[in-house]
């Protein structure tokens, strides 16, 4: 069990990722590609991926091991900066001191201890392809950036879109939870896994554990690549982050719009409806679908003349949410006739 004690001032500070973590979806995805757990959801992907993997993927199992603690540099707080961007993210990683790098790779070489990340029996890592990262070398940073640059290009990036589109929908869903009850409203929404008990917030997890945020508040960050117990940073001191697994809505992780949709609506405008989802900005319509700013603006009000589509309008943006006519054709329900 884990347990996050959240103050009032905490709950105060309690706020959202912008959007999916390039790094940690990359490192959480290297988990999924060894779980053969969710196949409706990651089976495609695992298939698709594998091949294209090579040598890249020996340095990387050493340092992210199927279970248990990995470490805390691999996924550096990018709040600063902007974390979808994957080439901060390395060089947020090349920026690992000497005395963190040497001290986190002495906590994987005893393979964790209470209060990591997971405790679970594990074999012991490569020591030659480990050695030089444990003695804290900075040309050993740089060859374990290259792996995960590669493995990311092969893995992670040809998905970027479903990834950011899942994150977004989350978003969109805690979005609406804040507005209509505040920060504790916004905690009381997360995955069943976590369960808001003012002032705690307990999450399922595989070690029993208490955080103390101790003023600081707590960074949510959804992301498409965690499955089942949410993940913290195993050292205290480092910006609290509770990343935590976004509901995957349809069974292959990565579907295309049924093909009956695509012929009632048009391919692009029924990917545009289902870009629509829990909800999103012109802006994030576009980004979601694909398209121009413009042609996303075109589609929505064509859907929303329709009646499948509502539009608020909101300072100087508008938030698209699905009607229950349009939220019926994403549920793939018998086609609903369009007058």
């Amino acid at each position: 069990m884990l347990r996050i004690h959240v103050s009032g001032w905490d709950l105060s500070k309690v706020r959202m990722a912008s959007g999916p973590d390039a790094l940690w979806e990359t490192i959480l995805s290297f988990h999924r590609l060894r779980d053969r757990r969710a196949s409706a959801v990651f089976g495609k992907w695992r298939a698709e991926t594998r091949p294209r993997l090579n040598a890249e993927v020996r340095l990387l199992s050493a340092v992210v091991p199927p279970r248990g603690y990995f470490p805390d540099f691999l996924t550096p707080s990018q709040e600063s900066a902007d974390p979808l961007d994957f080439t901060a993210g390395m060089e947020a990683l090349r920026a690992t001191s000497p005395e963190r790098l040497k001290a986190e790779m002495a906590v994987l070489g005893a393979g964790g201890t209470a209060g990591a990340r997971a405790a679970a029996p594990r074999r012991a890592a490569r020591p030659a392809l480990l050695e030089p990262l444990r003695e804290g070398r900075a040309e050993s940073l740089g060859h374990l950036a290259g792996a995960l640059r590669d493995y990311h290009r092969a893995a992670v990036a040809p998905y970027w879109p479903h990834i950011q589109s899942a994150v977004e929908a989350d978003r969109a869903v805690r979005g609406r939870a804040l507005l209509d009850g505040g920060a504790d409203e916004l905690l009381a929404s997360l995955p069943p896994v976590i369960r808001w008990r003012a002032p705690v917030l307990e999450a399922d997890y595989p070690v029993d554990r208490d955080l103390h945020l101790d003023g600081r508040g707590l960074l949510l960050q959804p992301s498409f690549f965690c499955r089942g117990a949410p993940v913290v940073l195993r050292d205290p001191l480092l910006p609290p982050v509770l990343v935590y697994p976004v509901a995957h809505s349809c069974a292959p992780g990565f579907a295309e719009p049924g093909p009956w949709l695509g012929r009632l609506l048009g391919h692009t405008r029924s990917t545009v409806l289902r870009a629509i989802g829990d909800g999103c900005t012109t802006s994030e319509l576009a980004r979601r679908a694909g398209v121009s700013l413009a042609s996303a603006s075109q589609h929505a009000c064509v859907l929303r003349e329709a009646g499948l589509v509502h539009t608020l309008r909101h300072g100087s943006s508008v938030l698209h949410t699905l009607t229950p006519l349009g939220g019926s054709l994403l549920r793939g329900g018998a086609p609903v006739a369009v007058s």
